[in-house]
């Protein structure tokens, strides 16, 4: 699964094949135009990839649902501006990393407030600690290994933790990360080999393959 950095020049323009650039094309002119069938079928398109994009960086599949449906309703509201500068995939997974990270950005942020007042006797109530193993992968396998992955993986900088989950949970070429994050290709292929190195560190040698 914050505002992502704008790039010194335009962010490389992801093509995709012509018949999927024709599709969306039409698709997103059938949206601009308000089209309600248009809209359940951009989220019957997208929404398992949104959703487990979102999953990966807030692994809570509650508070991941709630981004994951912000996005389209950001889609719903917003689609008169996209020009096409981008794929619209690009586009949906630029929209989900950055709610993701700002969600979770600003839950950081309420706990530490809710810290700092307990400490000055406001508030006797302190804030659970969220689990560490809610993602549904380490629930299936049941592994503390797989729960400790996660840790660390969402202990990443935030533009090494996206380039990570687009890499290894949506499958994506360096060339479409390097979109959505606005870079380029050698900025991705670094930001991948230090994410790597840090998670290589603590999983040695289970994460060769990584």
């Amino acid at each position: 699964m914050y505002t992502l950095p704008l790039p010194a020049t335009q962010p490389p323009v992801l093509f995709e094949p012509p018949a999927i650039a024709s599709a969306d094309a039409e698709l997103v002119a059938q949206l601009q135009a308000g089209s309600e069938a248009a809209f359940r079928t951009l989220v019957e398109r997208f929404q398992n990839r949104i959703y487990r994009t979102v999953l990966a960086l807030l692994q809570s599949p509650e508070e991941a649902e709630d981004v994951a449906q912000e996005v389209f309703v950001e889609v719903y509201q917003t689609i008169g501006r996209f020009r096409g500068e981008a794929a619209l995939s690009t586009w949906l997974y630029r929209l989900a990393t950055s709610r993701a990270l700002k969600h979770r950005r600003r839950a950081r942020a309420i706990k530490r407030f809710a810290y700092f007042t307990s400490l000055l006797g406001f508030d006797n109530h302190s804030l659970p600690e969220p689990a560490d193993n809610e993602h549904p992968q380490a629930q299936l396998e049941g592994q503390q290994q797989v729960a400790l992955l996660l840790v660390h993986i969402a202990r990443l900088p935030d533009q090494q933790q996206v380039a990570f989950t687009l890499r290894h949970e949506q499958e994506l070429s360096y060339e479409q990360i390097a979109a959505v994050l606005g870079t380029s290709v050698p900025a991705v292929e670094s930001l991948l080999f230090r994410a790597r190195k840090t998670l290589r560190t603590h999983f040695q040698p289970s994460l060769r393959h990584v």
